[in-house]
């Protein structure tokens, strides 16, 4: 077969499947560049989820005639300042995108330099070229691109619904405008406005908080962490959600290298590390990080549509995102997100069939008595009733609670325990319930944490060793941990085929049911497999044996006890979510209480 040199039509096809993959791809391209061109307003519309128009008009810097013509051409570029391909400081580099838009489109360019006096127009129609010629349109560029693949039909196949490709569109610009608040961002679909947010000015970081807040919605500006750090050269902002506001999948992690939305597996990877002491593992954290590094320190040519990146240091990058996540989490002390409070009074809700007046109710905001079911009528009398802080509580002693002392505690003073399972606390300015044994099993895994790093883990022996036993593969896999569980306070030797000894347990857990404790240790490692240390997975070991040393829900606790907890987690770091994620307390305003009754 003889070797020939393939038509530049071809090649530009090529390319464009490269950098083109569907239409929220051309859509990236154009809006990159429109930035690149100093706009402060970019509006892009689309019809048929952009198959059939992209017209994406700036008011940027423009074109002259000649400019225009070297922009439709490969590898033309006004990105770079040299030839040095790691010294960029722009969105693109590569000069393919309007010559492969061209090659499978129908393109026309319309552009005005600020000190021009018209405007010029060129067409691309499937690489053939017409213009440049006078043409009407104010200062900056408008580029639109018709029937897209149209040149490759059989592209077109692997395109989904209109729907679909408009989501994705979306997505693109979003990630866009996340990480330019200085510029507005605009997108219709012909039927209605799918996105507009306005450029905003100011510190950086404000602005920026404003624009994720528009983008991933107030519930995540309500409830980020600002997250500041440097080393070595590299620097990272941006915000991070606190543990408890969490989804079931990573959609809602955005992160970006010198201003470019990046989809990094080291990246990702390191924010699941940060956060993994304090999220199950099918809940992923709510985060927009923003890493500024020397552009040499960065390679982004190793993906044609600038998705990924390769860092020089990746190490050093990895360590400033996990011990800045981490440093954040740390000073966020007992916080926990404002939307378990906004989900708690929305499930509250006045009766259906208000009384009428007269009855009984207060401004139609009266609930209708029903008779409770006997088992109804049972539970509420197991209720505790509220404690009466003036008289002494046996076995504690005396406690003096007042209202004067409720300011000084964030997390206010011991009321009630209700169902024995949770606190009510009065705070200065409204309520709060504890959940008591989410809120011990993290105050008890903080403390096992603390002791493993400063003095070891104290143990106490077993007054009987007590045989625990389990089937024989997983009797083996702990008796081939033993060494590393002594560490951690556990004490456990091989008694026989299918059996362990329990002779030693972690002092802190207290009373402990050791038969399900081993049997849940069992599953955890059958679960992690053997490919690691116990220390590498401190989080699920200890995490486990917290749960079997906390507050049962179920367990009736005095006055001194309840404040004693709430005391304790006022002063733990990362009290507001138990080791899974889940909130530990809800907290209540008596301004969205009186809202419920009708009194605001």
């Amino acid at each position: 077969m003889t070797i020939r040199r393939l038509p530049d039509t071809v090649i530009n096809r090529i390319a464009a499947g490269e950098v083109v993959e569907r239409p929220a791809s051309a859509v990236k391209e154009l809006v990159e560049n429109s930035i690149d061109a100093g706009a402060a307003r970019i509006e892009i519309a689309l019809r048929e989820g952009g198959k059939s128009l992209i017209a994406v008009t700036d008011d940027g810097m423009g074109m002259t005639p000649e400019e225009l013509t070297l922009a439709i051409e490969r590898h033309a570029t006004s990105k770079l300042s040299g030839d040095d391909l790691f010294d960029i400081h722009t969105m693109g580099f590569r000069g393919e995108a309007l010559p492969s838009l061209g090659a499978v489109s129908r393109l026309s360019i319309t552009s005005r330099p600020p000190d021009a006096d018209s405007a010029w127009s060129v067409l691309v129609e499937g690489g053939a070229v017409t213009g440049p010629s006078p043409a009407a349109h104010p200062f900056g560029t408008r580029i639109e691109v018709r029937d897209l693949f149209y040149a490759t039909p059989a592209r077109l196949k692997f395109l989904k619904g209109d729907r679909t490709e408009t989501s994705q569109i979306l997505d693109v610009v979003k990630r866009l405008a996340m990480a330019r608040p200085d510029v507005g961002f605009m997108v219709h679909d012909g039927a209605r406005e799918r996105l507009r947010v306005t450029p905003t000015s100011g510190d950086l970081l404000d602005t920026r908080l404003e624009r994720l807040g528009a983008i991933m919605g107030r519930e995540f500006s309500d409830n980020a962490l600002r997250i500041e750090a440097e080393r070595d050269g590299v620097r990272l902002d941006g915000y991070a959600g606190v543990p408890t506001l969490n989804r079931a999948n990573a959609m809602q992690q955005f992160l970006f290298v010198n201003g470019r939305p990046v989809r990094d597996k080291l990246l990702f990877g390191a924010v699941r590390a940060a956060y993994m002491d304090f999220l199950a593992r099918n809940r992923h954290p709510m985060v927009a990080l923003f890493v500024e590094v020397e552009p040499r320190q960065v390679d982004i040519n190793v993906h044609p549509a600038k998705a990924e990146v390769r860092f020089r240091d990746a190490g050093t990058v990895r360590g400033l995102i996990i011990g800045a996540l981490k440093h954040a989490l740390a000073e966020a002390g007992h916080r926990t997100s404002t939307t378990v409070s906004a989900a708690a009074l929305g499930a509250v809700h006045p009766a259906a069939n208000p009384l009428p007046a007269g009855g009984g109710g207060y401004g139609g905001y009266g609930y209708r008595p029903t008779t409770p079911s006997r088992g109804l009528a049972e539970q509420g009398m197991a209720f505790q009733a509220p404690l009466d802080h003036s008289a002494p509580i046996p076995p504690s002693g005396d406690i003096q609670t007042t209202e004067t002392d409720m300011p000084a505690y964030p997390l206010g003073a011991a009321r009630a325990q209700v169902h024995a399972t949770y606190i009510v606390s009065q705070t200065d300015d409204g309520i709060v319930i504890v959940d008591q044994h989410a809120a011990h099993e993290r105050l008890v895994y903080e403390g096992m944490k603390r002791s493993l790093d400063e003095t070891g883990v104290s143990r106490q022996a077993l007054l009987i060793p007590e045989v625990v036993e389990l089937d024989e593969a997983a009797a083996s896999r702990l008796a081939s941990r033993a060494e590393e569980l002594s560490e951690l306070g556990l004490v456990i030797e091989a008694f026989g085929e299918g059996a362990v000894l329990v002779r030693e347990v972690p002092a802190m857990l207290g009373q402990i049911n050791a038969q399900a404790l081993i049997r849940d240790l069992a599953d955890e490692l059958a679960a992690l497999g053997d490919a690691f240390s116990l220390k590498e997975k401190l989080e699920e070991v200890c995490g486990t044996m917290a749960c079997h040393g906390s507050v049962r829900a179920g367990r009736r606790l005095n006055a001194e006890e309840m404040n004693a907890l709430l005391r304790e987690m006022e002063a733990t770091p990362h009290s507001g979510q138990c080791n899974h994620g889940r909130p530990t307390y809800v907290e209540l305003k008596l301004a969205d209480i009186e809202r419920l009754f009708g009194r605001r």
